[in-house]
C-alpha cells in the first residue's frame, strides 16, 4: 500500500490539516490525475489520495497540501530534485504542481507496507535487516551523488513492496537535510529492523517506541536487546549511532553492508529489477539467525512478513496516520515473537504472561476504582492500556503512596529484565519483587506494597520505553510500582501503561 510520510516528530504539536480547496473524490487534477480515494492525512498537514493517471492509465499517489506557494516550497523542491534521479530503491516522482491555493506532488503508488508496520509484528532477523538497510543505503548514496541529501529516512519512509522491492520515499529539501544525518538514520533503520525500536535521541523522535536504554539512559545495542544478532553487525550499528565517532559515506556503508551477506552489491540489488535477494541472505546468516524454510525466495519471505504485519489492521492503504504512541512488537501467530525464535538455548526469552495472573495494586486510601483492565498490560497489544484516573497533583493528589501492576509469573523464574511501555512517559517508578501472593483488596494491597522489596534503582522521568534490570535470581511475583504521575495533555496527572514485557533465563 502506498504510504504518506508522517515525518519525524517535532516540538509544537501536530499542525492542523487545512481543508480549504480540498478536492473531492473523482476530481481530475491538472486535467490528468483523477482522485480515486482519500487515504488520510499526515502530521505535516498534508493529504494523501490514491489516484490514476488517466492518460497513462497507471495508479499514482497524490500528496496535497494547502496552501501552495511559499509554504509548499520545500515539498515541491524535494519532489523536483527526486524526479531527476531514477533508481530501483527510490519511489518514482512523476509531477509537482503549485496552484497557489494548493500544491501537490504526484508519485508512484507502492503496494506494500512500511518498515514501521512490519516491526510492529516483531523484529526481523539479521539477514532481512541488512537487506533492507542496504537497499536504503544504495538509494541514499545515489541521492548524495547528485549533491542532494534525503533528510527524511525513518521507518515510515522505508517501504517493502509486495513483490519484495524495498523503496525509500518522501525526501526533504530543507536545511536539516545533510548526508551525515542520512547515514546516522540508516544506522537507526538497522537498529529498528533488528529490535523493533527506534533510537529517538540519536535519530529523532518517532512513533515507534524509543530504543531500549540502561539505567543511565545509554542506548543498548541490538545484541543486548535480543540474542542472535551477529557481533560485527551489532558493532556497526553502535558505531553509526555514536555521535562521537566519524561517519562513513553512504557509498562506503553500502559496501560494508554488502559484506555482511558475503555478496557483491550487484547480487544484493537483484539485477535490473531492484528486488533485494533475501534468499541469499538467509543462507549467509543461517548460523546466527533463525533458519529459512527450504526453497523460499525473497518475495515469498517478504510477503510472509507483510501478511503478519497486516493481520488485524485495515485493508489496502488505510494504515496512514498511525498515532504517535509507543508500541512494542506484537506476538506472531504462533504465540512467540521473532526474537524468541532466533534465540539459542540459554538466552533470555520473552515470557508469555496470562492476563488473568495480573492485577492492580491500589493501597489505602485508594477507592479501587482504577483496578480494572490490568490484563491490557500483557496482552501483546500496546493500543490497549491500563490507566489511572486524572489527579490534580503528580503524587496521586497526595491521596496515596502509589499504584502498580502486580504480575504472577506462574512459577519461579530467573527474571533478566522487565520492560515497561508508557503511553504517557515521565512517570517515576520502580520494580519490586515478593515471595507470596497476599491477595486482592485494600488491606492486602497495603501489605503487598509494604512487603515487596525494590529491585535495582528507582527511575525518575521514565521514558516511553523503560527497561528495569531484573533481580537475576528466581522469583515468581513482580510489582511494577508507580510513585509519581506524569502530566498529560489536559494539564492533569495520570499514567497509562501499554505493555509490560518480562524476559527470563
Amino acid at each position: 500500500m502506498a504510504e504518506l510520510d508522517e515525518g519525524l516528530e517535532a516540538s509544537g504539536g501536530t499542525p492542523q490539516v487545512l481543508t480549504f480547496g480540498t478536492p473531492s473524490v473523482g476530481e481530475i487534477l491538472a486535467e490528468r490525475y483523477q482522485l480515486e480515494e482519500h487515504i488520510g492525512n499526515d502530521s505535516l498537514g498534508r493529504q494523501l489520495y490514491r489516484g490514476i493517471d488517466v492518460i497513462l492509465r497507471r495508479p499514482v499517489a497524490v500528496v496535497l497540501r494547502h496552501p501552495g506557494g511559499e509554504s509548499a516550497k520545500e515539498m515541491l523542491a524535494a519532489a523536483v530534485a527526486a524526479s531527476r534521479l531514477v533508481h530501483p530503491h527510490l519511489v518514482g516522482v512523476y509531477d509537482a504542481i503549485d496552484e497557489g491555493h494548493r500544491a501537490y506532488v504526484v508519485r508512484e503508488w507502492v503496494d506494500g507496507i512500511a518498515l514501521r508496520d512490519i516491526v510492529a509484528s516483531g523484529p526481523l532477523d539479521a539477514g532481512r535487516s541488512v537487506a533492507i538497510a542496504w537497499a536504503v543505503t544504495d538509494a541514499v548514496a545515489a541521492l548524495h551523488g547528485t549533491g542532494m541529501a534525503h533528510g527524511n529516512v525513518h521507518p515510515g519512509t522505508v517501504l517493502v513492496a509486495n513483490d519484495g522491492r524495498v523503496v525509500l520515499t518522501d525526501a526533504r529539501a530543507d536545511d536539516g537535510a545533510t548526508p551525515e544525518a542520512d547515514v546516522r538514520a540508516i544506522g537507526a533503520i538497522v537498529y529498528c529492523a533488528l529490535t523493533g525500536y527506534w533510537p529517538h535521541a540519536e535519530a529523532g523522535s518517532y512513533s515507534v517506541p524509543d530504543g531500549v536504554r540502561d539505567s543511565s539512559g545509554a542506548l543498548q545495542t541490538p545484541r543486548q536487546v535480543r540474542a542472535g544478532v551477529p557481533a560485527n553487525l551489532d558493532s556497526l550499528v553502535a558505531d553509526l549511532l555514536n555521535a562521537d565517532l566519524p561517519l562513513p559515506s553512504a557509498e562506503s556503508l553500502a559496501g560494508e553492508l554488502a559484506s555482511f551477506g558475503g555478496l557483491e552489491e550487484e547480487e544484493m540489488a537483484g539485477g535490473e529489477s531492484g528486488r533485494v535477494d533475501f534468499d541469499a541472505f538467509d543462507s549467509a546468516a543461517a548460523s546466527t539467525v533463525q533458519p529459512k524454510p527450504a526453497g523460499r525466495k525473497l518475495a515469498i519471505g517478504v510477503v510472509g512478513l507483510l501478511v503478519l504485519a497486516l493481520a488485524g489492521t485495515l485493508a489496502a492503504a488505510r494504515v496512514l496516520g498511525d498515532p504517535a504512541m509507543p508500541e512494542t512488537p506484537a506476538p506472531t501467530t504462533s504465540g512467540t515473537t521473532a526474537s524468541q525464535q532466533a534465540q539459542p538455548p540459554g538466552q533470555p526469552t520473552e515470557l508469555k504472561i496470562d492476563p488473568s495472573k495480573v492485577r492492580i495494586v491500589d493501597p489505602p486510601p485508594g477507592t479501587r476504582s482504577e483496578v480494572k483492565d490490568a490484563g491490557n498490560t500483557v496482552d501483546g497489544d500496546p493500543s490497549t492500556v491500563w490507566k489511572t484516573e486524572r489527579y490534580n497533583k503528580a503524587d496521586f493528589g497526595g491521596q496515596k503512596p502509589g499504584m502498580g501492576v502486580w504480575i504472577d509469573l506462574g512459577e519461579e523464574k530467573k527474571v533478566i529484565s522487565v520492560q515497561v511501555v508508557l503511553q504517557t512517559p515521565g512517570a517515576d517508578g520502580e520494580l519490586r519483587t515478593g515471595t507470596a501472593d497476599l491477595g486482592s483488596g485494600s488491606s492486602q494491597d497495603a501489605a503487598t506494597m509494604a512487603q515487596y522489596t525494590v529491585v535495582g534503582e528507582p527511575r525518575q522521568g521514565m521514558s516511553a520505553t523503560t527497561l528495569f534490570n531484573g533481580p537475576e535470581q528466581k522469583t515468581r511475583y513482580l510489582l511494577v510500582w508507580i510513585t509519581k504521575l506524569p502530566k498529560d495533555n489536559t494539564g492533569k496527572y495520570r499514567v497509562a501503561i501499554g505493555e509490560i514485557t518480562v524476559r527470563v533465563q
